[in-house]
């Protein structure tokens, strides 16, 4: 009977593991996707607001968007612009055309896939910020909640976080060991 006691609290641990490990990996993953992947290779992750990229980026989407020189952009490509040369505010959409201006400088005709129309000014090769590289789905959310400064603190917490766990379980596990050691004399 003593047994059946037992069970139920040690399922329920195991479920509760479960959820732990599935909350630290989806974290890990998160902050890979949103902070580490983008700095390690020179990438900058915006938050889609709109809906004129869906189905593809619907809003609270985060998009990677990796430098390009302009000449490799394509016809078909999704880019990254600054709405005004200069200016912070930034859309992601589809190149539609590319023309060639009068003097000799390309400019990129956009359109949100879910836009019956193309933008309304060509994009000056000053204003594109890069290609999109991936899209990660509700990321944007939290991106575009926290600030540049918060998003650097969580960063440090889950690190520190995950930091102190897996030495929290390479202590237990160390000990487990030298528990079940048998003691020679």
């Amino acid at each position: 009977m003593a047994a059946h006691r037992r069970r139920p609290a040690t399922v329920r641990a195991a479920v509760l593991l479960v959820l732990a490990w599935m909350g630290i990996l989806g974290a890990t993953a998160a902050l890979l996707a949103a902070v580490v992947v983008p700095r390690l290779a020179g990438a900058t992750p915006y938050a889609v607001l709109t809906s004129s990229m869906e189905p593809t980026l619907p809003p609270g989407t985060l998009v990677v968007a990796r430098p390009v020189a302009t000449g490799d952009i394509g016809v078909g490509d999704v880019i990254t612009y600054q709405l005004s040369s200069g200016r912070a505010l930034t859309a992601t959409h589809r190149v539609t055309a590319i023309e060639q201006r009068l003097d000799g400088e390309r400019s990129f005709v956009t359109q949100g896939d879910a836009n019956a129309a193309a933008d309304p000014e060509p994009v000056r090769p000053v204003q594109v910020r890069g290609e999109l590289w991936y899209a990660v789905p509700y990321l944007g959310y939290a991106h575009r909640w926290l600030t540049g400064a918060q998003r650097a603190t969580l960063t440090l917490v889950i690190v520190g976080g995950l930091s102190v766990y897996a030495l929290a379980m390479f202590a237990g596990a160390w000990r487990d060991r030298a528990r079940s050691r048998p003691v020679s004399r």
